[in-house]
């Protein structure tokens, strides 16, 4: 049913995975919590209706039940400090290992890096989230609230693509470079066939890339990005990264995949330069 081996986790990990149409397109990507008796699916609150209507055409012989909890609040701690941001409200219980889970009373925590940093996750009722964030900020000015735009900032800067921004309805999810959510050894699942066939013979033509923009000035979204006059791609994703500068992500035909090739971005304000980089972008960029 998904692209990860949920069967084979233990209790305790976190598994990021895909739901996949036939053909390895795209439907979202969650996070699977494994418990003993159950799996928490944490996923986008938009993607979640489509995701359902999928899962339920797969569920004709299994004995499974699906439990909305709209109670149930997801808090990001993002950062190298989150283990430490997140100890007051846990109660000093040891953070648990990269892509694992622990819980501390109605609490549930998470080592999760999500955006491919270090991070932390909580799962607090509704009720208890005032008190969860009150908590993290009383530690200094070191721990404060971001918003979409300071998320954006990490997911761009670690090349994660986001689904249904960085990608279409048509979008194979190797083109994406969501790999960490791929089981390249588990058995039959929905898509697998064509990832198999892409991965054995290196048959994709566009893939996930980023691109340094020059400049000061911020191109907007779903520009065309061109090479040598011809359109290879469009830019889905920008940020404004303090230590790289002006950022984005595109999906890129493969004529333009070698970093430090330089595009045009036809931004309706006027045409910017770019240079395509590897992802995550290299620490020593700028």
């Amino acid at each position: 049913m998904c692209s990860n081996d949920i069967k084979n986790a233990r209790p305790g990990a976190i598994v990021p995975a895909l739901f996949l149409t036939e053909h390895a397109h795209l439907i979202a990507e969650f996070f699977a919590w494994i418990d003993d008796d159950s799996i928490l699916i944490e996923i986008d609150q938009a993607a979640w209706s489509r995701a359902r209507e999928h899962l339920d055409k797969l569920l004709v012989a299994d004995d499974v039940e699906f439990e909305d909890c709209p109670d149930l609040v997801v808090v990001d701690v993002e950062g190298p400090r989150a283990a430490e941001a997140i100890r007051p409200t846990t109660k000093d219980l040891t953070v648990p290992g990269e892509w694992s889970w622990t819980r501390a009373g109605e609490i549930s925590i998470g080592n999760l890096p999500r955006f491919g940093a270090p991070a932390c996750t909580i799962l607090v009722t509704r009720q208890r989230v005032a008190e969860v964030v009150s908590s993290i900020e009383s530690l200094g000015a070191d721990f404060r609230r971001i918003g979409t735009e300071g998320i954006d900032i990490v997911r761009v800067e670690n090349g994660i693509a986001r689904v249904g921004v960085d990608s279409s309805d048509k979008t194979i999810a190797l083109e994406a470079r969501l790999n960490r959510a791929i089981s390249f050894d588990k058995g039959c699942y929905v898509g697998q066939e064509t990832i198999e066939r892409a991965t054995a013979r290196g048959g994709l033509k566009k893939k996930l890339c980023g691109l340094v923009v020059a400049g000061e000035r911020v191109p907007g979204l779903n520009v065309s990005a061109r090479f040598e006059g011809k359109e290879v791609g469009r830019l889905t994703s920008v940020a404004v990264s303090p230590r790289l500068g002006i950022i984005g992500l595109a999906i890129l035909n493969h004529s333009a995949w070698q970093p430090g090739t330089r595009l045009t971005i036809a931004d309706t304000a006027g045409d910017l330069e770019a240079e395509v980089s590897d992802i995550p972008f290299p620490q020593g960029l700028k």
